[in-house]
């Protein structure tokens, strides 16, 4: 499904880049012609996600015996981009059992600016404090999330205002939007009716999904005042309920379910 949506696109942006070019040899620049071009811009953009999709599904395909994995981001700026070091294998566990995803369990952590961010289909960042992109994390962060890839930022409290500073950066012109409590991420294989579980209490406030949307897909989701990574850590770091680690497993699995299925 994956080659068959890619080869149409392709196809139909053969023909429409070598209209496009005789219109630049003819200077054509009405207003009809400019809508043309943007709309060309458009399906490269979708071709590149396509592409990207297809490389992971044949690279899962051709070597199953290695399974996919996904990467904990390494960012600069002096926070703890190491939080939670138990809580990203235990999900994937949590995931392989439950939605029989094949998923490495060993915990990888990757540069936000490293080309190695392109061998990972979905990534994910938490911290305490300060996070600072370098110009060359945003461009690279950027190409990674247009061109397919997924991200997960999950606030372990004291990350909000320097992430969404960050992140402004990195897609200046959207704006994160709260997803309701309907969208499909939060009724994946569990359903939650209520939107995020709260898992830690610190500020009084409610648990709140935002997402950063590009071209119509969820590039970025944003969960704020729940602390998800918490409560996929051994029982014994936080001495969480087995009830509210199990409610925060099950939507960090809805979020790796809705990313590799959008």
């Amino acid at each position: 499904m994956i080659y068959g949506k890619f080869a149409k696109i392709r196809k139909n942006l053969i023909s429409d880049l070598f209209f496009a070019s005789f219109l630049v040899t003819k200077n054509e620049h009405s207003q009809k012609n400019r809508i043309f071009v943007s709309e060309i811009i458009h399906k490269i953009d979708l071709m590149k996600t396509s592409l990207f999709c297809l490389t992971l599904l044949l690279t899962t395909t051709l070597f199953s015996q290695h399974p996919i994995s996904i990467a904990q981001l390494r960012y600069g700026g002096g926070g703890d981009w190491y939080a939670n070091p138990t809580g990203l294998p235990n999900l994937i566990r949590f995931a392989n059992q439950h939605l029989g995803t094949s998923i490495n369990p060993v915990l990888t952590f990757v540069d936000v600016g490293s080309p190695d961010i392109f061998n990972f289909p979905f990534v994910y960042l938490t911290g305490h404090g300060n996070v600072r992109f370098s110009d060359r994390d945003v461009a690279n962060l950027r190409r990674f999330l247009t061109g397919g890839g997924f991200l997960h930022i999950d606030d372990n409290y004291g990350l909000d205002p320097f992430i969404r500073r960050e992140m402004k950066r990195v897609f200046p012109d959207i704006e994160p939007i709260e997803l309701p409590f309907t969208h499909p991420i939060f009724h994946q294989k569990f359903s939650f009716p209520g939107g995020l579980p709260k898992v830690h209490e610190h500020g009084g406030k409610r648990p709140q999904g935002f997402a950063w949307i590009y071209n119509g897909r969820v590039v970025a989701f944003y969960t704020y005042e729940t602390d998800l990574g918490n409560g996929w850590e051994d029982q014994m770091v936080h001495g969480n309920s087995e009830e509210i680690r199990t409610k925060a497993l099950q939507m960090g699995a809805n979020i790796l379910q809705f990313a590799f299925t959008q």
